[in-house]
């Protein structure tokens, strides 16, 4: 049997991860470089060509391509329609992936990618239905439903962080919108919310551990928060609150069998997890009725977005047989 092997890549604001992934998930071998801080789109397709080649030279046997990147990307074509943090505009990357390597690609979502890996080789493996969300500066996630990735019709569905949670708020979320849930259970949320109470009581301790009130991070609320502080404790309760009753909503609506949380507020540990848990419990449509699903911890870590994108990619080619 010969082993299937592909290129993963993640496609960051700030860096872009590229790495050789069998078909177990995985990395065999793995490169980063920095995103181009200019604005050419020419630039970064440069980059990502000049990654996937040098991965190619060290492992010629890899056999399709996959990218997930943040942004707005239609399916199945793969072309990346905008990013919030990257230069390129309307760039069909998937076509030219193919025209320069030959191979099958696939451009994902980098939630949808992150998604689909834990679902397969994480926290989710075994399991058809799955919700999966990333709780970092933004909130991200994706649906797996019957065993498939659910993009919607367009590719762009499952956008769970711009789900409304609070439409009668006046929390505007970067999107634009108002109420969205990543306004109100993210990273940025819990920076501004410390900033924002921290400004209402200078002499406290987020305002000390920051140098000012101005200068208060969710990394701040968090160091507060292990001091004891019930300031900080109060907003991670408040934070908690909000991702609780997103996800008791996706729990409503689409009655998953687990709900993975990754991302960079899960090293919060019970300080988000307990609040989280027990507003959804709060808000779960016939919870004592019902058996729930468990929520836990992603599994891969920084690597989902890239090991996901690369099984993705593998899935859309023919097993090789020999």
């Amino acid at each position: 049997m010969t082993t299937i092997s592909g290129i993963g890549l993640d496609v960051g604001g700030t860096k872009i991860a590229g790495g050789v992934v069998d078909a177990e998930g995985q990395i065999l071998h793995r490169l980063q470089v920095p995103s181009p801080t200019d604005e050419g789109t020419d630039t970064t397709l440069a980059v990502l060509l000049e990654l996937v080649d040098r991965l190619r030279t060290l492992h010629p046997e890899v056999t399709s391509i996959g990218v997930g990147a943040a942004g707005m990307i239609t399916w199945p074509e793969g072309r990346i329609l905008t990013a919030p943090n990257n230069a390129y505009r309307d760039l069909p990357l998937q076509e030219l992936l193919i025209e320069h390597t030959g191979l099958p690609a696939v451009v994902e979502n980098d939630a949808n990618a992150a998604a689909w890996a834990e679902a397969q080789v994480g926290g989710g493996a075994g399991h058809r239905n799955v919700v999966a969300v990333t709780v970092g500066t933004g909130v991200g996630g994706g649906l797996i439903l019957d065993g498939s990735l659910f993009r919607g019709q367009h590719g762009i569905g499952a956008e769970i962080g711009h789900m409304v949670i609070n439409p009668a708020g006046n929390i505007k979320c970067g999107c634009g919108s108002v109420g969205c849930l990543e306004a109100h259970a993210s990273g940025t949320a819990l920076g501004r919310r410390g900033r924002e109470v921290a400004a209402a009581d200078p002499g406290g301790l987020l305002t000390t551990l920051a140098g000012g009130a101005d200068r208060v991070t969710g990394e701040t609320v968090y160091a507060a928060a292990q001091q004891g502080d019930p300031t900080a404790r109060g907003l991670f309760d408040e934070l908690g609150y909000w991702l609780g009753a997103g996800l008791a909503s996706l729990v409503n609506v689409f009655d998953p069998q687990v709900v993975i949380i990754g991302g960079g507020l899960v090293a919060t540990g019970d300080h988000l997890s307990a609040p989280t848990q027990a507003s959804f419990h709060k808000h779960v449509f016939a919870g004592p009725q019902r058996t729930l699903p468990p929520i836990i911890p992603a599994q891969l870590g920084a690597e989902a977005g890239l090991v996901g994108a690369a099984l993705l990619a593998m899935g859309r080619q023919p097993a090789l047989v020999g």
